[in-house]
């Protein structure tokens, strides 16, 4: 019989598909006590688990590659990490050994008990740890009962086949695209959530917050996953398969109407030029950008090649791979951010600082780099070398005061004379951005403004910041909300700093490639979006319908809103009245 679910949309799209059931927060757990003489079995029962949990990790980074591998890679090292976190296992162990718990019964123990600790916590990043630790304890206990049960592992051989589970690991994501996931369906999570972004970047319909997903739908369900909708039909009827295959032809047509854009100029509807750039670590990105008309590249992330070595890469190893981007644009302009390591993304070289109180606040960033000068002067060297094959900028993250950016000059500096007396061709000049998602780098961006030559605003660590709220927490959905009206005026405020003093200003969160934000951002008067290369066309589109004029008188409205309902509500009234 067909039943409707509701949730909330994560990435677009539509899928038909046999359901696959995951349900990591309903294994059947032996809760009988452990006696004296069977302890160090299950103690050894439990280290095979980890173990193999921990084989599980480094067998998907082997089968991962290219952009997908670089996606994720951050995800595994943080898994691959907890697996070996000492706290963790001490624990484990202490509940078998000491409190007889058997290995199920002491994984679930540990993780509602890690968990409960993450929720009460203020800091946003240390709450969204508690996906990291369900995900992680939930693989070890599959790994505990697959002896069992196969399912896991055929889970990744399927094909054909929409994903529902409570939540999914990015690192797992990316693997089942692989071999022929459609969607997904969670029973929680938020639409900002690391999964949520890596499945908008994939193409891969998700949707989020689906409550009954888990008790209402069965393994081999036929199922309609529409997030435009916001839906998932059960047991679709033929009016309902009529509807998609409608919509299916809608879809391709669209999308071939979309590609004739990808050499047409981004104008807004009364002729106001704009500028799409695009987001990048890999060669893939690169080639999309090209192809889909990019300006330039808004964001070059090079923690990349940190998360994928062992130890740290060579002088070399960085000039190839920043020398083939800025060839690869060919002659159109490159930002590359310096080192952004920290908080959740944890190296593998042992540069990021262990056992920080609260990493989101710590040592992250240009903080980091400026704790190892010998390590930052050495990618600074690298892309002054690369910089003389076209043009590029420097955007250093997580700015707080000047004083950071006038070190980073200083390094500059003197690596641009070591470079010269090696007889190294340099460029002449190479521009300096901050980029601000540290509401005190919003609040005093004018003492910035004095020291950088360009600004790129981060919303994603920017909202967290602001609004104290885990993106990736379903339960702050109300509150992490790009609408906020304090959220807007720092935006506003850093966006009106940068025009004043005659400086660009980008942006480069997830709202610069989401056209459900396109018109807030126009009415706050940025002019230079940076996005994830699949959404440039789309933004370029649904640029050509908006009246520039129109959205930035709207501007002082919005800066009196009280709340993000009145925002939006502003925006639908604008949207009817000025759009195509």
């Amino acid at each position: 019989m067909r039943h409707l679910l509701t949730g909330t949309t994560a990435a677009r799209g539509m899928a038909l598909g046999r359901a696959r059931l995951v349900q990591p927060n309903r294994h059947l757990v032996d809760k009988r006590p452990l006696a004296e003489e069977e302890i160090e079995t299950e103690l050894a029962n439990l280290h095979r688990a980890l173990e193999a949990a921990r084989l599980e990790l480094r067998e998907l980074r082997e089968k991962l590659h290219g952009a997908l591998a670089c996606e994720v890679s951050e995800f595994i090292d943080t898994h691959s990490l907890l697996l070996d976190d000492q706290e963790l296992l001490r624990g484990l162990d202490d509940l078998v050994r000491i409190g007889h718990y058997r290995p199920g019964a002491a994984l679930k123990k540990q993780r509602d008990r890690l968990v409960a600790v993450f929720e009460a916590m203020d800091d946003p990043y240390l709450r969204s740890r508690k996906e990291d630790i369900d995900q992680v304890i939930n693989r070890v206990i599959s790994a505990l009962q697959r002896q069992t049960s196969v399912e896991e592992r055929k889970l990744a051989a399927r094909v054909g086949e929409i994903l529902i589970a409570d939540t999914i690991a990015p690192a797992d994501m990316a693997h089942l695209v692989g071999n022929g996931l459609l969607g997904v369906v969670a029973s929680s999570g938020s639409a900002y959530s690391h999964s949520a972004i890596l499945a908008r970047s994939l193409d891969l319909p998700m949707l989020v917050g689906v409550r009954d997903a888990l008790s209402t739908i069965h393994d081999d369900d036929l199922i309609l996953l529409d997030t435009e909708r916001g839906e998932v039909v059960v047991h679709p009827t033929a009016q309902d398969l009529a509807l998609y295959r409608a919509k299916q032809r809608e879809a391709a047509q669209e999308g071939r109407r979309l590609a004739t854009l990808a050499n047409a100029p981004t104008r807004t509807l009364d002729k106001v030029d704009i500028r799409l750039l695009a987001n990048a670590e890999m060669p893939a990105d690169i080639a999309m950008a090209r192809a889909r008309g990019a300006d330039g590249v808004g964001l070059y992330r090079t923690e990349f090649l940190f998360l994928r070595h062992k130890g740290l890469p060579s002088e070399d190893e960085q000039f190839i791979a920043y020398r083939d981007l800025v060839l690869g644009m060919g002659g159109l302009p490159v930002t590359i951010r310096t080192l952004d390591l920290g908080a959740d993304k944890a190296d593998a070289a042992g540069l990021v600082l262990r056992g920080e109180d609260n990493p989101a606040l710590g040592v992250r960033g240009v903080r980091l780099s400026l704790r190892y000068p010998a390590v930052f002067t050495t990618q600074i060297r690298a892309i002054l070398r690369a910089a003389c094959y076209g043009p590029v900028r420097v955007l250093v993250p997580m700015v707080t005061q000047p004083d950071e950016l006038i070190a980073v000059r200083t390094l500059f500096k003197l690596a641009r004379q070591d470079l010269k007396r090696e007889n190294i061709d340099l460029p002449e000049k190479l521009a300096l951005g901050a980029m601000i998602e540290v509401p005190a780098a919003a609040i005093n961006v004018r003492a910035l403004l004095e020291h950088a030559d360009f600004l790129a605003i981060g919303t994603n660590d920017l909202a967290q910041y602001v609004l104290a709220a885990d993106r990736g927490n379903d339960g702050l959905e109300n509150i992490y909300n790009p609408l906020q009206p304090a959220l807007l005026r720092l935006i506003s405020h850093v966006i009106g700093a940068g025009r004043r003093a005659k400086k660009p200003v980008s942006l480069c969160g997830e709202i610069g490639g989401d056209v459900n934000f396109t018109a807030l951002l126009l009415a706050l008067g940025l002019h230079e979006f940076s996005m994830h290369p699949s959404q440039l066309l789309h933004v370029r589109d649904r640029l050509a319908t908006l009246d520039h004029g129109a959205l930035r008188r709207l501007a002082p409205h919005l800066m009196r809103a009280h709340t993000h309902e009145q925002v939006e509500a502003l925006l639908t009234q604008l949207a009817g009245e000025t759009t195509t």
